[in-house]
């Protein structure tokens, strides 16, 4: 039990970024930093007092401390170069966290998947023509056809990719990596993509790293590149592009972009890109359309908005629906969800 308690509470603590001295501070020194030491080291436990003052300090039920956490991240590509250490250690700390509650509800429901990756043995990629190709090849596996894709974060829960939204440092975008070394997870950073056409891309441009090969002589700037790329075919193939805007055009409306926008949940500036990448649209007018925008003000927020759901509600469906099968309690159904009790009737129960 106390190693148990030593390893969750020093996980809630990096899940906060605190060092113990911030612990000791931010419990105004009611007990000190060596007595917290000795709780990160499996020691002492609290008394149920001071484990709800610990409770409220890092913002987690107190039944946090004592449960067992059966997650392995494995090596985390970042759509950042670098990343404070600090700042890696949160983002993997609340991956950790909410992807073992995750886990719990699922071995609770008996549910059991594989994940195979669509694009095993695709040759590695090093150009568009690569990725466009295997852009196609995973939308008819898919059985996506020319569409729209509805909801990118759905759509990925439903073919066994873990998707995480976090609260991270504002350069860092989105992630992806193996849990227990099997289970495919991506997250994004809800505090740079606020806009629900950029939570869609950078799921996307998450999934080329994590399904794709790259050509080993790529640099980092490339393969970001063509993970861009891979991004805006699979959100609008190029056979849909042309449907909606012709085979060669000089220049392209605002408001017809902002349309295509609002059909295919693909930003403004990522259309364009797509039309000149597929020949449609000169060098020239790329550069007038991003010259617009960059002193227009519209690079981070667009004039027109795509404003369709953009999450997956799978985690929570579970959750119901083991609560209706009488296979977990309300309180245990508030802890998957890192609810206090009473929050959980309030926000979640309406019967």
């Amino acid at each position: 039990m106390n190693t148990l308690f030593a390893e969750r509470f020093k996980s809630a603590r990096l899940l906060n970024g605190l060092s113990l001295q911030e612990v000791a501070d931010k419990l105004e020194n009611k007990i000190t930093r060596q007595a917290i030491y000795r709780y990160e080291k499996g020691e002492v436990i609290p008394d149920s007092e001071m484990l709800e003052e610990l409770s409220k300090v890092f913002d987690v039920r107190s039944d946090f401390f004592f449960r067992p956490i059966k997650v392995e991240i494995g090596e985390v590509e970042y759509r950042k170069l670098q990343l404070p250490a600090k700042e890696e250690i949160i983002i993997k700390e609340r991956t950790k966290d909410f992807l073992s509650r995750y886990l719990e509800i699922e071995e609770i429901l008996s549910i059991k998947v594989d994940f195979v990756n669509p694009l095993e043995g695709f040759p590695a990629v090093s150009e568009y023509a690569n990725v466009n190709q295997a852009a196609l090849l995973l939308r008819q596996n898919w059985n996506l056809g020319d569409g729209a894709i509805p909801n990118v974060a759905e759509l990925l829960e439903d073919k066994h990719i873990k998707v995480v939204k976090l609260k991270g440092h504002t350069d860092f975008d989105g992630l992806q990596t193996k849990v227990n070394g099997i289970i495919p997870v991506i997250a994004y950073n809800e505090l740079r993509n606020k806009n629900k056409d950029r939570i869609r891309f950078t799921l996307l441009h998450e999934l080329a790293h994590l399904l794709l090969k790259f050509d080993s002589k790529l640099t980092h700037h490339k393969i970001e590149k063509l993970c861009h790329q891979f991004a805006g075919a699979m959100l609008l193939p190029e056979k849909a592009l042309i449907q909606e805007i012709g085979i060669s055009r000089n220049r392209l409306e605002l408001m017809e972009l902002g349309n295509i926008k609002k059909q295919y949940g693909i930003s403004m500036q990522a259309i364009v890109m797509r039309a000149n990448v597929c020949g449609i649209v000169g060098d020239k007018y790329k550069k007038e359309f991003f010259d617009l925008f960059e002193s227009n003000g519209w690079k981070s927020d667009e004039p027109i908005n795509y404003n369709n759901n953009e999450e997956s509600g799978r985690f929570e469906q579970l959750i119901y629906r083991a609560l209706a099968e009488e296979l977990i309690s309300i309180s245990k159904a508030a802890t998957l969800m890192n609810l206090s009790l009473q929050e959980f009737k309030k926000n979640y129960l309406t019967m």
